[in-house]
């Protein structure tokens, strides 16, 4: 397995878009896909905990766990920090090296994290290509 991938996403992780995009990527070729899914807070909830928005993450995370079991490879995952850009950099901090970075966002005008530029800021920080995924619709969120 040569490439290694890390697929950042929240409300769009189970999304059919993103599942396609992640095969688009891998092709035929054995990967090592990582989700990472950022405990953010629930932008529906007036009030949140930090509980609570980690507990919504590790329940998309082990529904995409199991979605993702078509791509071919090792795919695995985890909850991380409620700031996405902290998120990533923890999982470079550690050591863990990936070749590409995809983040998955909601549409314009939905999405927090296009209104913060979350993708460049991801590549200035980082150094590594980002690929940016737009799930088309609210409806094709989980």
């Amino acid at each position: 397995m040569d490439h290694r991938y890390l697929v950042v996403a929240n409300q769009t992780l189970n999304s059919g878009h993103l599942l396609q995009a992640v095969l688009t990527l891998v092709g035929d070729e054995p990967a090592h896909v990582h989700l990472l899914v950022p405990a953010t807070p629930a932008r529906d909830q007036l009030t949140w905990t930090e509980g609570e928005a980690n507990s919504i993450a590790q329940r998309r995370l082990q529904r995409a766990l199991e979605l993702y079991r078509c791509v071919p490879g090792i795919v695995d995952g985890e909850v991380g920090d409620g700031n996405p850009l902290h998120a990533v950099r923890d999982q470079l901090d550690a050591g863990r090296h990936f070749d590409l970075i995809v983040v998955s966002t909601l549409p314009p005008g939905l999405s927090r994290w296009l209104r913060q530029d979350l993708a460049r800021r991801i590549q200035r920080s980082c150094g590594l290509p980002v690929q940016h995924v737009i799930a088309p619709a609210p409806a094709a969120v989980t």
